[in-house]
């Protein structure tokens, strides 16, 4: 009798806890609408239709006309970048866009990938779209997802995609072959920008969400730097089945526990204490210099962009010498930031100004640094910390590449606590913030070895349990 007592509410006990168990929690899958006016009743077009960048005389003869008049003002003695972007320097650049640059050339550059653009949620949305050209007998190709940030573009992953869609050509391994999904963030590039508020990261994220799906794929990996980062994070955190790796080549944290804000004032001292590793402590400290104080050097333009960017923003669209030295002054600062001690801002060390062009001609042909800019305001505007996505874990594996002179580095004992799971967490021995534009072959090795990782010890059929 009472073994049977005991059995029954053993049993009692197993299903109120079956039932009553907390589910993963994700985030949900947003059905916008972003385009003009309301949403239609009719059915949105999903056709995928092949787009090609185009230029004009009439496009060219303006930007000449702007170039000719530009007012410049002379840099204090000695200061170098220290003030922002030195404009003796500037001069140089301008004078090469001018004169040398030759945009016809670059677009066809462009073009040498396949792009298209397809209706989503009411917007236009820009992608590069690469298949490897040829799989050796049995293989397939691993689709992959990557996403730049601001002030970049889809062309910071031109050099990299080969190394991805054909890297036995590239000196790589072949084991792991790629296909490429670029897709420009909606209002940069040639995506058409939300015509409403509150278009965010987790907006962005649905909506690529959607265009995968849309183009057949339904398990990929994503890989993000900067406002890809977030977007890519967002995405695992909305769809953990279809996401079987998740790579990243900058990672933040949003929310601070007491354990981190001990360790930035006892970490230099006991790094074992707090999970820091040598590197770690290198990077990290004196925190004051190289935490709080290059924080605060280097975010005022957020502050900007993340309350008032209309503003600030029809000056930059008006003016190609504006948005340039707007654009450039951080791909030198967060390249390096020994760079600021130098009159050039060390820009020719590690691109070419023709790169350098093409990116900052990607917002001033399609005219769409303005809505670029409001993507802060969108995702900070209600405050850090306040957004449902930032208190979420994100379970699936995960990969970090630690570049050295990315603007504030996060070790792994402070990332792991919102990506439980870290299967990959390596310092790259050299490169900044911009990672794909700047070091190709490192961010591809890295991404190379982390799907390496995955697809060995994390069986898809075991994922998420």
């Amino acid at each position: 009798m009472l073994l049977e007592i005991f059995l029954t509410l053993a049993l009692g006990i197993i299903i109120y806890l079956f039932l009553t168990r907390k589910k993963e929690e994700t985030l949900p899958i947003e059905e916008g609408w972003w385009g003009k006016g309301q949403k239609p009743d009719y059915e949105e077009d999903t056709t995928v239709r092949p787009f090609k960048v185009e230029t004009t005389e009439a496009e060219l003869n303006d930007l000449f006309r702007r170039l000719d008049q530009a007012r410049f003002t002379e840099p204090l003695e000695n200061s170098c970048f220290q003030y922002g972007f030195n404009s003796v320097y500037l001069r140089k650049v301008i004078s090469y866009w001018r004169n040398q640059f030759n945009w016809k050339k670059q677009v066809e550059v462009l073009n040498k990938f396949p792009q298209f653009k397809t209706k989503i949620e009411g917007l236009d949305v820009h992608f590069v779209h690469v298949k490897p050209s040829s799989l050796p007998e049995g293989r397939s190709a691993k689709p992959l997802l990557m996403v730049h940030g601001w002030p970049g573009s889809v062309y910071e992953f031109y050099k990299i995609i080969p190394l991805l869609t054909d890297p036995a050509s590239h000196g790589l391994s072949d084991e792991h072959i790629f296909e490429v999904i670029c897709p420009s963030i909606p209002g940069y590039g040639f995506s058409e920008a939300s015509h409403k508020k509150g278009f965010n990261s987790v907006s962005a994220a649905c909506i690529f969400y959607k265009l995968m799906l849309r183009l057949g794929f339904h398990e990929f990996y994503a890989q993000g730097g900067d406002w890809g980062w977030l977007i890519c994070t967002n995405l695992a955190q909305i769809a953990p089945n279809h996401v079987k790796g998740l790579h990243l080549n900058m990672v933040s944290v949003t929310s601070m526990r007491f354990t981190q804000l001990l360790s930035i004032l006892l970490g230099r001292y006991f790094p074992g204490l707090f999970g820091f590793q040598d590197e770690d402590v290198r990077r990290m400290f004196p925190f004051l210099k190289k935490g709080l104080y290059r924080i605060l050097m280097e975010t005022g333009y957020a502050h900007i962009q993340a309350t008032k960017p209309d503003t600030v923003g029809c000056g930059l669209n008006d003016s190609p010498v504006g948005l340039a030295a707007y654009i450039l002054e951080k791909f030198s600062t967060w390249t390096d930031p020994e760079f600021q001690k130098l009159e050039d801002g060390g820009l020719e060390r590690k691109y070419s100004l023709d790169d350098l062009l093409t990116n900052v001609m990607l917002y001033w042909v399609p005219g769409c640094m303005v809505s670029a800019m409001r993507f802060y305001k969108e995702n900070i505007g209600k405050g850090i910390g306040t957004q449902k996505h930032e208190k979420l874990p994100v379970r699936v594996p995960t990969g970090v590449a630690s570049f050295p002179n990315e603007v504030l580095h996060t070790p792994q004992s402070w990332a792991q606590q919102k990506y439980l799971n870290i299967i990959s967490f390596n310092f790259m021995p050299r490169g900044g913030h911009f990672a794909a534009f700047e070091e190709p072959e490192l961010l591809a090795a890295d991404i190379q070895q982390f799907v390496g990782r995955v697809e060995k010890e994390e069986p898809w059929s075991e994922k998420g349990k």
